[in-house]
């Protein structure tokens, strides 16, 4: 609730942050697109870190995505300060998965250049975490140094617009997290064709955060979809929650850029749960 408290303490709200990171989003699409005039998707996909698979190939243990994000408009720095090679390579040693990096500048204080960095550090697939809703920004990065995924909102985009930018994504060769917060989007991202869908677990319009939004949609979810939980992981207990409920990975940032010891952070939430296999 402190998030809550400290947004309306503002008079905002999330949905108020999402709409206001939209509106930024649309501004530096209008340069972008004069950078990407004329700009086609290549003929054939340059070679990337199978995303999808770091996620699926562990026998039913849950996966983990390490998130480096330097900030948040809700909790403020969190990281500034960190690294993104050093703390990538943190990551991998400690074992996870797959990475994520935020890359929006305005609001969470990411760039482009931090995925550069991170996929030169270490060896993981990697999201561009950011706020994509138009093709340039999948241009921009369609490159063969680019990010081995991309993440699409469900709540800023409608089905077609959803579908057309996952299809563009595969054609450069990046796998597609599509991200839900109910039953509504969770329908809107299986009808788009999605194959991974990442379950926010925070209310848009309550700041509620709660493991619940993943136990109530994993189910509705078929078993050739990739689900990934997000928001709200803190604790080894959560994680045996996600796992119990056949969830294939889970995605933590500030859980981990703002523990003292990266490394001994993911031992805590991985640890024990490596063995413990689900179908």
């Amino acid at each position: 609730m402190r998030t809550a408290r400290f947004l309306a303490s503002f008079g905002m709200t999330e949905e108020m942050i999402l709409d206001s990171i939209l509106e930024q989003k649309r501004k530096e699409v209008a340069v972008l697109r004069e950078r990407f005039a004329g700009w086609t998707p290549p003929a054939a996909p340059p070679a990337r870190r199978d995303f999808q698979g770091a996620l699926r190939r562990r026998g039913g243990r849950i996966a983990l995505i390490a998130e480096f994000k330097r900030r948040s408009p809700s909790r403020g720095d969190l990281g500034t300060d960190r690294d993104v090679a050093t703390t990538v390579t943190q990551y991998e040693a400690a074992g996870a998965a797959a990475l994520s990096v935020l890359c929006d500048e305005a609001f969470f204080g990411g760039t482009l250049a931090d995925l550069t960095a991170a996929r030169r550090a270490c060896g993981l697939p990697a999201l561009r975490k950011d706020f994509i809703v138009d093709g340039t920004q999948i241009a921009e990065s369609s490159g063969p140094k680019g990010p081995d995924a991309v993440l699409l909102i469900a709540a800023a985009l409608d089905r077609e617009h959803l579908q057309s930018l996952r299809e563009l994504a595969a054609r450069c060769g990046q796998a597609a997290i599509v991200e839900v917060h109910d039953e509504a989007e969770l329908d809107r991202a299986l009808e788009s064709g999605a194959d991974i869908i990442g379950i926010n677990n925070r209310d848009l319009a309550t700041f509620e955060v709660s493991l619940t939004t993943t136990l109530r949609l994993r189910p509705r979810i078929p078993a050739s979809v990739t689900v990934v939980a997000e928001s709200g992981i803190h604790t080894r207990d959560d994680v045996a929650r996600l796992q119990d409920a056949g969830v294939h990975a889970m995605l933590v940032g500030e859980a981990l850029m703002t523990a003292v010891d990266v490394g001994a952070k993911v031992a805590e939430l991985l640890g024990g749960f490596h063995d413990r296999g689900t179908t």
